[in-house]
């Protein structure tokens, strides 16, 4: 990767780490799938209104948003209501690193390199340190969810690398007019109609944790994500992810006071020392050899 795209991938993944912060916020003011309605309905508008549609099939660029909208987030916000550490949720939800490597390996044959697969295994190995730690206190079913929604967000990075060379901005704005309407309707079936009727007097923290949730999260965050996707194979950008769950956890720590222990410290370096192998280590095996000889 060029250190432009590099620096593009690590902004993206701190951006996904402090909107969990907003997420938090969002869930206490309303319920999850109406904030999960509400994000794709800002991220769509007004940005439909002057982005052409993308040159990709209508059926991959709807499927694309109900992946996102309805599986990885309506998840992700129903199991953070639940009372699920958001810490916690960043780091879980990481899971899709790997569901993306093994997807795009069994449906794209994009075979993942040696050092892939290995940073790939450290990096686990620390989300693993910092699971141990952190689900003695947490509950089975959210934590499901979760992994569930992680599911579903790689199953998107597989299908977003399907779309062709396309404008990856106009795929994620328009993408997201598929989410909005089956959330309403899946929220007002669970909730019943209070979340709706209460978007009459929204909250300032309702407000401000849905314009984060959408315009940074999504049109910023899954727009340049689904571009890089596009320039490279899922095993080089995925795991850029994995640094998520290191901010989110930071930012949960001083935020809402979430416990940060050393061992999560640790499972903290052990994610990094994953990425930098995933993105360095072909060079390093290329400068090693170089000395030797």
């Amino acid at each position: 990767m060029s250190p432009r795209d590099i620096l593009a991938a690590v902004s993206v993944a701190v951006v996904w780490g402090l909107t969990f912060i907003a997420i938090k916020v969002g869930v206490g003011e309303t319920s999850p799938l109406m904030l999960s309605a509400l994000r794709f309905i800002f991220a769509a508008f007004p940005f439909v209104f002057f982005i052409a549609p993308p040159k990709a099939p209508a059926w991959k660029t709807a499927a694309y948003g109900l992946l996102l909208g309805v599986g990885q987030f309506g998840f992700l916000f129903i199991a953070i209501h639940k009372g699920f550490p958001v810490g916690l949720a960043s780091l879980v939800v990481q899971a899709q690193a790997f569901f993306t490597v093994a997807l795009a390996w069994l449906f794209l044959s994009e075979r993942p390199r040696r050092t892939q697969v290995v940073g790939g295994l450290v990096a686990f190995a620390g989300l693993a340190v910092i699971g141990s730690a952190r689900l003695a206190g947490a509950t089975l079913w959210p934590f499901l969810l979760v992994v569930l929604a992680s599911f579903f967000w790689g199953s998107a990075n597989v299908l977003a690398k399907t779309a062709g060379k396309v404008d990856m901005l106009a795929f994620t704005v328009w993408s997201s007019l598929a989410a909005p309407l089956p959330l309403l309707v899946l929220s007002l079936a669970v909730d019943g109609p209070g979340p709706l009727l209460g978007l009459a007097h929204p909250s300032w923290r309702l407000i401000v944790s849905v314009l984060v949730v959408a315009y940074a999260g999504t049109v910023f965050g899954f727009g340049l994500w689904a571009r890089l996707l596009m320039h490279y194979s899922a095993a080089t950008v995925a795991p850029f992810a994995l640094l998520v769950p290191v901010v989110g956890m930071v930012a949960a720590s001083v935020v809402f006071g979430e416990p940060a222990p050393l061992i999560e410290l640790f499972g903290a370096i052990l994610v990094m020392a994953g990425l930098a192998l995933n993105v360095f280590g072909d060079w390093m095996l290329r400068r090693r050899e170089a000395v030797l000889r």
